[in-house]
């Protein structure tokens, strides 16, 4: 059931426009169901938001490929991506990167994710416990940026962490029936965004959740 369903997916995800074939390997090489829980591991290659605990969701497959193909992503690349929540998002981004390194706010989530990167052998992941809104200054900049919480504007922090020539993917808007996704490219003098269409995150919260 889970090939045939996987395989379905991966024709949705090409019907819905998703081309970078690295990016469609990524995603057919990483296992969804590993990161639900319960009966929700069913569900795990509809194309469908899912709970994974603590008011926080796994985003859709083509939500996912969106984000991941909009980044633009090289093998040599240095990436942040700011609320690892299941840890699917960056178990597909760590497939495409040198080194990424993921920020969540939720202490009990990120043990999870941590104990899946390792069952998968992803050695190129750098976890913490932290506020993703502050980013992570000792290991800026990045070339690369994913923000997976709704931000009411471009977070400036973020910004300030990313490397002239980088890219970050953020959902903005602060009301989940109005917010957008943008993609933000940082050039030497000027930053220019793009908005690839409305969107539906979680709000993007300061400070590290209590356990």
């Amino acid at each position: 059931m889970t090939s045939a369903a996987k395989a379905k997916m991966m024709q949705d995800l090409r019907q819905a426009g998703i081309a970078d074939g690295v990016v469609l390997a990524a995603m057919e090489a990483t296992p969804r169901e590993m990161f639900l829980t319960g009966h929700f591991k069913a569900q795990a290659y509809e194309d469908a938001t899912l709970p994974i605990g603590h008011h926080q969701t796994l985003s859709a497959p083509a939500v996912v490929a969106k984000m991941t193909e909009a980044l633009e992503i090289t093998d040599r690349m240095k990436v942040l991506e700011i609320g690892t929540g299941s840890g699917y998002q960056a178990a597909v981004l760590a497939r495409l990167c040198r080194r990424l390194y993921s920020i969540e706010r939720h202490p009990a989530l990120l043990k999870a994710a941590e104990d899946r990167f390792r069952q998968l052998g992803l050695v190129n992941i750098t976890t913490m416990a932290s506020d993703g809104s502050l980013g992570w200054p000792e290991q800026a900049p990045f070339e690369r940026i994913m923000v997976t919480a709704a931000a009411a504007d471009v977070p400036e922090a973020l910004l300030g962490q990313l490397a002239e020539g980088g890219i970050m993917i953020v959902p903005v808007g602060l009301d989940e029936n109005d917010q957008h996704l943008l993609k933000v490219c940082k050039g030497k003098t000027d930053i220019e965004t793009e908005d690839l269409g409305p969107t539906r995150f979680v709000p993007l919260v300061a400070g590290l959740s209590s356990p």
